[in-house]
């Protein structure tokens, strides 16, 4: 066996154990400042090698779960996470797979609308004090001054009280800025008129907001998302999309140990440069002359690169950091562990699910012809698996969760299905740690029956119909997918 499948072995052995800590920390209630124990107790709690927890702490420690500390007293103590590294995952991943403007301007219709009428149902005194000082900094913004933090659509999130919006929302508007970063700026005038606009739409959403008319939030959210697309794609350059040329922004600049801020700034750099797959990034001694860092800080952050499945690292000659292509789990559990930790309400995993899946249904419909889809819409596949699925309730609630993830593909947008992946994984991970309940026969058979329906109103082009119908089963279902 080679050097490089004894240390993918340990890798793996890492990812797990990592996983295993991760569990317990959630476990615990995420006692922040407790220690879960010394490495040597967490050695043999765990059954590994020293090298091997060591490594699977390394990923605690990139996920801002726990923190090992040295010396008396020490220990892995649990932190409070930080959403940087889950966003800037996500963001990379995203940017991988090319997301284009219609994606972004379908996703945020279909979240920031939500997230503003929220906002106006739950919005008090501190909330509105937070909404008019980003106002009171647009305001003060002219032509040739450094242009003001984008906070208006995280701030208007955080109103909403929605952890899972305010995450989501923050990935949009991360990839909102670089689709910015590429667009013509224009003359002066054009940009102090498109500032101006700007900010009397904002201060409307504000003023809806503040009244706690939902209604007329939501409606002036989506009219701001559809002119400020629509003013991206008018401005798009297509010669600043990519390349060496490109900046990363100062906003963007990761926080955190030299290795993670490393990881972070690589990754960046492979999805700026084009991302070719399979092309060798630049060697360790080049990578080491690169970012001036020493060999030590630049082999942990290969590991957490490798992790991610950005690059890997392949020795010998013509070896170097080979460009690889990320895997969405990585970035699912990055997220997913995050938001544990935030604690989201079972309305809140809802009202967000509900959205995604109900627009899913829709843009389904509409490629219904398509080939994928008719393969996925032919009732004799679902007969199948229904009959697989009544065999065994776990299998039942396997496909349930199949069904809307397979949706959410068909439908197209890579965001909205990552988005629904991490809401999957949430309720997974909060049936593996609470002791849910199987679903029952007769439920099994209700889930069988709903989607049936939903297909058959998909195949016959009912959009209303087929709307409806992915509402009902989304109710009927709540009870044991919350």
């Amino acid at each position: 066996m080679t050097v490089e499948a004894d240390q993918a072995r340990a890798d793996k052995r890492a990812a797990r154990i990592a996983r295993r800590i991760e569990e317990d920390i959630v476990r615990r209630g995420w006692a922040v400042g407790e220690s879960l124990g010394s490495e040597a107790a967490l050695q043999q709690r765990y059954g590994v090698s020293r090298s091997v927890l060591r490594e699977a702490v390394r990923l605690v420690e990139h996920h801002q779960v726990a923190r090992m500390r040295r010396g008396p007293n020490g220990g892995l103590l649990i932190c409070e996470p930080d959403a940087g590294p889950a966003t800037r995952a996500v963001v990379i991943y995203l940017e991988y797979l090319g997301t284009t403007l219609g994606d972004l301007l379908n996703a945020r219709l279909v979240l920031e609308p939500l997230a503003a009428a929220l906002a106006a149902e739950h919005i008090d005194e501190a909330g509105i004090g937070r909404l008019r000082s980003v106002l009171s900094a647009e305001e003060q913004w002219r032509p040739g001054l450094p242009a003001p933090p984008d906070e208006f659509h995280i701030a208007l999130a955080e109103q909403s009280k929605n952890p899972v919006l305010q995450l989501f929302i923050d990935v949009l508007t991360r990839l909102t800025k670089r689709y910015a970063r590429a667009s013509r700026t224009g003359s002066a005038a054009e940009a102090a008129d498109a500032a101006h606009k700007m900010r009397g739409a904002h201060a409307d959403i504000v003023a809806a907001v503040t009244a706690g008319d939902s209604a007329r939030a939501k409606t002036l959210s989506e009219r701001h998302v559809e002119r400020v697309t629509a003013w991206l794609a008018e401005h798009r350059d297509p010669s600043l999309r990519a390349g060496p040329g490109r900046k990363r922004l100062a906003s963007e600049a990761p926080r955190g140990k030299l290795a993670e801020v490393l990881a972070a700034n690589i990754a960046d750099d492979i999805a700026v440069s084009g991302w070719h797959v399979g092309s060798v990034f630049g060697t360790e001694t080049a990578l080491l002359e690169r970012y001036r860092v020493s060999r030590a800080a630049l082999r942990e952050a290969v590991r957490l690169l490798e992790y991610h499945e950005v690059a890997r690292m392949r020795r010998g000659p013509g070896g170097g950091l080979v460009v690889a292509r990320p895997r969405a789990q990585a970035s699912i559990d990055t997220i997913a562990l995050y938001l544990q930790y935030r604690q989201p309400t079972r309305e809140d995993l809802r009202s967000v699910r509900d959205a995604i899946e109900i627009d899913n249904v829709a843009k389904v419909v509409a490629r219904r012809s398509d080939p994928e889809v008719a393969a996925f819409l032919n009732p004799d596949a679902w007969s199948s698996v229904a009959a697989q699925a009544s065999d065994d309730a776990r299998n039942a609630a396997v496909e349930e969760f199949r069904f809307h993830v397979g949706l959410a593909h068909l439908a197209g947008n890579a965001l909205l299905d990552l988005f629904l992946r991490i809401i999957v994984e949430l309720f997974r991970r909060h049936w593996s740690t609470t002791g849910q309940a199987q679903l029952t026969s007769s439920d099994t058979m209700a889930v069988e029956n709903a989607h049936q329906r939903i297909l058959e109103a998909i195949s016959a082009g009912d959009d209303s119909l087929a709307r409806y119908r992915i509402r009902r089963h989304l109710d009927a279902a709540a009870s044991w997918w919350l």
